[in-house]
């Protein structure tokens, strides 16, 4: 756990800014073009203030990869090069303690029988190993993406598997066989040379398989099926080989086959992904915005295959990605670019060939559209629907100003035509939310400005009413100041040699916490103490109980840091809490204190106005003045005018 920093563990998987004392980046867990995932390298942990998500190093690994948290060890320590000693370590045994686990080791002993024929097998060499080199690839290439080649038997992969101690029910859930309607077994993969597909942390968990037969009815590639580690819409081919690239460089091309993966990478450009075979989805460009923001399209010189390919990437500037695009003379992709031009070339070119999608794509439609006015306005509007796909203002009214003067269209005409592209877009999204809107404003509203204006208590919205009996924020305050300052010693008038933690207890002796979670931690610290004992955050932070960890790191954590510019610029000085910790201690118990005599305060009088006998009316009318005697001396010191 000292060895597995936060920051490296997280950075694998996530691109990371500094801001002040944390590391930001964007939540890999939900949706977001902002960033709010945030990662506190003294602390060890990641927190993010957007969908909630929190935890530390171990953790990560579990939610990201949906590993126990055995497996989250593992994978840690071979991350780390620490050696893991277990009693099993037979794949047969491993299977059978996880299914899942299981799916994963027969796709690596496939991919490992693959490139062993691709190496050593006479048939491999001959013809695997023979075309990797007749298309030019390096032998370093070769064994960093781990090519292979699958014998052109009906059950090669199958007797090894089995022989090897696999279950043929996990060759068959993986896709690496086929069972046919007789109930025989047989490889999927036959007679083709092999690219396994690696997810974020380079484990096998799907194939291509190119065949190298010129027999028009088989399939040039063969890909595995979707399974339960394998989904084509969330994998990217080259990621795990490309993801500290593209981290590095802050851009990431995209191309569209394996080959063209392994030409770019060859020729030193490494930040290089492709699509996997399929059509670009949501989740691959939202993987991609994980490390970078900007996205470099290289494009087949096929103009048909580039006109295709335009209709699709609307979708990349709505998840608000930068996009330039390459394309290659003469009907080339960047395979046989890179091959003909060599490596150095072929970085100069695509270096300064890129353009911004929008212009290119005006471009490349204008000219198909010639001098047809039709086809021009139809163009216009296609281009200006591109453009209301940007959610970045200041990026879209550049855009349209280059447009204005591209298309010849007046700037105001194609402003207008964004606007009521985006109005519709916003009329049909509202439609649909309408309901969650009006139930989202009426808690924005809030409850009225009086509590007490109400002679019935029933007439009290019910959202007034619990705002009324929860004390959770100022009990999740008092929390966080146990976190952050518990362990310190009290250095005040007449206080000395005392923990900050056990003052706070003392003073809340006589205080109950309502707060579930709140409770559960107030009373693990106070038994702590009792015990002679001093709690530490990580305790909290680490608790097995996934539930006060997510608390403790919650109020461990802020999504909000001090700018230098309020000194620097404005010359406006504001305090930091621990310069009079004194006041933030004390304050954080009044202000708990406080909320707790007026809750009482408004049940007092509810139960005065519900009481009809005179004489108990004044009984709690006496007791409501000596607690609204109490609040007062609490204000005082929290320096509040009470009005009422």
């Amino acid at each position: 756990m000292d060895t597995a920093r936060i920051e490296e563990v997280v950075g694998d998987f996530v691109a990371l800014k500094k801001r002040g004392t944390s590391l930001i980046g964007n939540c890999p867990f939900h949706n977001e073009k902002t960033p709010s995932f945030h990662v506190s390298v003294t602390k060890g942990i990641y927190k993010c203030f957007g969908c909630g998500k929190g935890g530390d190093s171990v953790h990560f690994v579990m939610d990201h990869e949906k590993y126990s948290y055995p497996e989250a060890l593992k994978f840690l320590a071979n991350k780390y090069n620490i050696e893991v000693e277990e009693t099993v370590q037979s794949p047969q045994n491993i299977e059978l303690q996880n299914a899942r686990e299981s799916l994963y080791i027969v796709s690596e002993y496939a991919s490992a029988f693959f490139a062993n024929e691709l190496w050593t097998g006479d048939e491999g060499r001959a013809i695997g190993l023979s075309y990797f080199k007749e298309r030019g690839f390096r032998e370093d290439i070769v064994k960093k993406f781990q090519l292979g080649y699958s014998p052109d038997v009906w059950d090669a992969l199958i007797q090894g598997a089995v022989a090897a101690g696999h279950k043929e029910d996990y060759l068959e859930k993986t896709g690496l066989a086929i069972r046919n309607d007789k109930g025989k077994l047989y490889d999927r993969f036959r007679g083709r040379v092999m690219f396994p597909i690696h997810n974020f942390t380079g484990r096998v968990i799907g194939f291509g398989g190119r065949t190298l037969k010129t027999d028009k009815n088989v399939p040039k590639y063969v890909n595995s099926p979707e399974s339960e580690i394998y989904h084509k819409s969330n994998v990217l081919y080259g990621l795990y080989q490309a993801k500290k690239a593209i981290r590095e460089t802050d851009n990431c091309y995209l191309v569209e086959g394996y080959a063209d993966v392994l030409s770019v990478h060859q020729a030193g450009v490494e930040n290089v992904v492709a699509s996997s075979g399929t059509s670009l989805t949501t989740e691959q460009i939202r993987m991609i915005g994980r490390f970078t923001e900007n996205v470099t399209i290289l494009y087949d010189g096929d103009a048909a295959g580039i006109k295709a390919s335009l209709r699709g990437l609307d979708m990349i500037l709505e998840e608000g990605l930068n996009v330039k695009v390459v394309s290659f003379p003469d009907g080339h992709d960047p395979d046989s670019y890179m091959h003909r031009v060599g490596a150095g070339e072929f970085r100069k070119y695509i270096e300064n060939n890129r353009k911004d999608f929008i212009l290119y794509k005006a471009n490349t439609l204008l000219a198909e559209a010639g001098t047809d006015p039709i086809k021009r306005a139809g163009i216009i509007r296609d281009i200006v629907e591109s453009i209301s796909k940007i959610p970045d203002d200041i990026k879209a009214s550049i855009f349209i100003r280059e447009c204005s003067g591209l298309l010849q269209v007046e700037e105001r005409i194609l402003l207008s035509e964004l606007n009521k592209m985006r109005a519709a877009r916003f009329k049909k999204a509202s439609s649909s939310n309408t309901v969650s809107q009006q139930k989202q404003q009426q808690l924005q509203d809030g409850p009225p400005d009086n509590l007490f204006e109400s002679q019935d208590s029933s007439a009290i919205p019910e959202e007034t009413k619990q705002e009324a009996d929860d004390d959770s924020l100022q009990e999740q305050e008092i929390v966080r100041l146990l976190l952050a300052f518990g362990h310190e010693l009290v250095n005040w008038d007449k206080i000395d040699n005392m923990y900050i933690g056990s003052f706070i207890m003392q003073n809340l002796s006589d205080v109950t916490f309502d707060n579930k979670l709140c409770k559960k931690i107030i009373d693990t610290y106070r038994e702590e103490i009792e015990d002679g004992h001093l709690p530490v955050a990580n305790q909290f932070i680490k608790s097995n109980n996934r539930e006060i960890a997510d608390l403790a790191i919650t109020l461990s954590t802020s999504p909000y840091m001090l700018s230098e510019n309020w000194y620097n610029k404005h010359k406006i000085y504001v305090r930091d809490e621990t310069v009079n910790l004194k006041a933030t201690i004390l304050g954080g118990i009044f202000h708990l204190k406080k909320r707790k005599v007026d809750r009482m305060l408004f049940n007092l009088l509810n139960e005065i106005k519900a009481e009809i006998d005179p004489v108990n009316q004044e009984i709690l009318m006496q007791r409501y003045s000596f607690i609204k005697g109490v609040e007062r001396e609490i204000s005082k010191f929290l320096g509040s005018v009470i009005l009422k």
